[in-house]
């Protein structure tokens, strides 16, 4: 997995009024606050999650 593609996401908005399914879907990528950034590997698994709260999130593919 070390050659596996990484995307960088962050948390644009914050969430405090969404759905619980949405907050939890944000936990599961391991964002924590607004504003902050991870690094995911690239899997159609958390693509889906990206997907379902994209409104929430800026997406960089790197």
């Amino acid at each position: 997995m070390a050659d596996a593609k990484k995307i960088k996401v962050t948390l644009a908005k914050g969430v405090a009024c969404t759905r619980k399914d949405h907050r939890a879907t944000v936990r599961g990528l391991g964002l924590k606050w607004t504003n902050h950034t991870v690094e995911v590997v690239d899997t159609p698994c958390t693509r889906g999650m990206i997907n379902k709260v994209s409104y929430l999130l800026r997406v960089v593919e790197q």
